[in-house]
C-alpha cells in the first residue's frame, strides 16, 4: 500500500487488552504478588488509567463463560471477573478511553444484552462498545450436553444481534427531549420472533445522545467474515502474519461493498503479541520462556485440536503439504485458527519443526512481534502502511517491562512518527473509532 493511502487512514486505532497476557509459565507466579492482585479493581483500574493517558482508544476484557483448571498455574487465561461489571467500575475511573465489553450470543438472551451494554453507555456517558462472540466451550455450564455446532452458533449471533439493535432503537434518546409542538418520539415494542428468539421489547434503558454503542466481532472464519462484514465496526483479528492481515482486511472490504456498506466499513484489529526488552536478545529470551511449557507433544496435540491432523512420528524436516490435511469440514475446536492455519500451509507449506512453531500452535493465532521498541514499531508501521491492519489490540507478552516499555516509549514512538494521534479529538468511542 502506498504512503497516500496508509495517510488516509490518519492514525493507528488502539485498544489495550485487560487481561495480565505477560504472566505465562513461570512469570505466572513471579512478580512480587501481580497474580494475587490480577483480578482486583486497583489492577484493573491502573491499566485502563494508563491507557488514557497514552490517549488509546479503548480497552477490552475478553471472557469466557468456563475454567480450564489444566491452565491453572499456567496463565492467566481469560478467567476473571464478569467484564461488564468491571468496565462498569472503570467508568467511574476514567474519562474519555472507550470500554468495550464481551458478551457471547451463545448463551445470553438478547434482552438482558441489550440492557447491560446500554446500561454501561449511559455509565461512561458514551463510551461503550460490544465485543460480540459465539462460545466454543461452556456447553455444560447452560444445561447443554454438547455445543452447538459453528453454523448453529453463527446463526443464533445473527439473530441476536439484530434483536439487540433492534431494542437500541426501540426506546430512542430522543424520547427523552420531547418538546412542546414536536411530534413525540416515543419507545415501541420491536415483536421480533425468529428461529432462535421471540422478543417483545422496547428496551427500559434508552439510547444515549452518542450514538449506539459500536460492535466489534472476534473470529476471521469464512462465516466470521461474513457476519463481520455484515454488522461490525471493527473485528478483533487472529492474523499470525502480514499476509494474513492484507488478505482479511482485503477480503472483509470486498465483502463490505456486498452487503451495501462501505469498503473500509469494518476496522481490522489484530491482537499484537509483544514481547519489548532493552536489547532484542533480552524480548527473545522472555519469548522462549514464555512458551517453555509447550514441549514438541503439546505442539502436537494442539496441531491435532486445531487441524485434525496428526503428526505424530513424522519427521522434523518433512514438509506439511495441503494433501495432508484432512477434510475441511471436519468438525475441530476453532474453525478461525483452522482456517488461518490451512491458509499458512497451502501458501508455505513449512516443515513440521516450522509449523510446530507457528503462533497458531503455540498460542492462539495473534501477530507475535519481538526487539527493542524501535523494532516492534518498525513491525507496526510496516503493517499499517502494507494495508494489513487499521491498528491492532495491545497485547504485552514476557514480563511487565513489556508492558512498561509500550506506554512509557513504543506509544510516543508511534505518535513521533505521526501513526498515532498525541490527544484525544472526541469523548466517546464512536468519535474515536471515526463513526457518525
Amino acid at each position: 500500500m502506498s504512503d497516500e493511502k496508509a495517510a488516509a487512514r490518519k492514525h493507528l486505532c488502539i485498544g489495550f487488552s485487560l487481561t495480565a497476557t505477560w504472566l505465562r509459565g513461570k512469570d505466572f507466579t513471579r512478580e512480587d504478588g501481580t497474580v494475587e492482585q490480577k483480578d482486583t479493581v486497583a489492577f484493573y483500574t491502573d491499566l485502563a488509567k494508563r491507557s488514557e493517558a497514552a490517549k488509546l482508544d479503548f480497552v477490552f476484557k475478553p471472557d469466557t463463560l468456563n475454567h480450564n483448571p489444566a491452565m491453572v498455574g499456567k496463565s492467566s487465561g481469560f478467567v476473571g471477573l464478569d467484564p461488564t461489571l468491571m468496565l462498569a467500575t472503570l467508568a467511574r475511573e476514567t474519562d474519555r478511553i472507550g470500554l468495550v465489553t464481551t458478551a457471547s450470543t451463545t448463551f445470553n438472551p438478547p434482552y438482558v444484552m441489550a440492557r447491560q451494554i446500554q446500561s454501561l453507555h449511559w455509565l461512561s456517558d458514551g463510551r461503550a462498545g460490544w465485543n460480540i462472540v459465539t462460545s466454543i466451550e461452556g456447553a455444560e455450564n447452560f444445561g447443554l450436553t454438547e455445543m452447538p455446532s459453528p453454523q448453529e452458533r453463527y446463526a443464533k449471533a445473527e439473530e441476536a444481534t439484530e434483536i439487540v439493535r433492534q431494542l437500541w432503537q426501540s426506546y430512542p434518546y430522543e424520547a427523552l427531549c420531547y418538546e412542546a409542538g414536536v411530534e413525540e418520539k416515543k419507545a415501541a415494542p420491536i415483536d421480533y420472533t425468529g428461529d432462535h428468539f421471540s422478543v417483545k421489547g422496547p428496551l427500559n434503558v434508552p439510547g444515549h445522545r452518542a450514538g449506539p454503542p459500536p460492535l466489534f466481532q472476534a473470529g476471521a472464519s469464512d462465516t466470521g467474515r461474513n457476519f463481520a462484514a455484515s454488522v461490525a465496526d471493527a473485528i478483533f483479528a487472529a492474523t499470525p502474519d502480514i499476509h494474513a492481515g492484507i488478505d482479511l482486511r482485503s477480503d472483509l472490504q470486498k465483502r463490505a461493498v456486498a452487503q451495501g456498506r462501505s469498503a473500509n466499513a469494518v476496522r481490522v484489529l489484530p491482537g499484537l503479541y509483544f514481547f519489548l526488552g532493552k536489547t532484542r536478545e533480552r524480548a527473545l529470551e522472555m519469548h522462549r520462556a514464555a512458551h517453555a511449557f509447550y514441549d514438541t507433544q503439546k505442539r502436537i496435540d494442539s496441531v491435532k485440536s486445531v487441524l485434525g491432523l496428526d503428526l505424530t512420528g513424522v519427521e522434523a524436516d518433512r514438509r506439511v503439504t495441503p494433501e495432508m490435511l484432512p477434510n475441511p469440514d471436519k468438525p475441530v475446536r476453532s474453525r478461525t485458527h483452522a482456517d488461518l492455519l490451512r491458509r499458512y500451509i497451502e501458501r508455505e507449506q513449512p516443515t513440521v519443526e516450522v509449523l510446530l512453531a507457528r503462533p497458531e500452535v503455540v498460542g492462539s493465532a495473534h501477530w507475535v512481534s519481538l526487539g527493542t521498541v524501535e523494532d516492534v514499531v518498525n513491525d507496526v508501521e510496516d503493517w499499517f502502511r502494507e494495508g494489513a491492519m487499521d491498528g491492532f489490540i495491545a497485547l504485552p507478552g514476557g514480563s511487565s517491562q513489556s508492558v512498561d516499555l509500550f506506554f512509557d516509549e513504543m506509544i510516543p514512538m508511534l505518535v513521533e512518527r505521526g501513526l498515532f494521534r498525541k490527544d484525544y479529538t472526541g469523548s466517546t468511542l464512536r468519535e474515536h473509532l471515526g463513526l457518525p
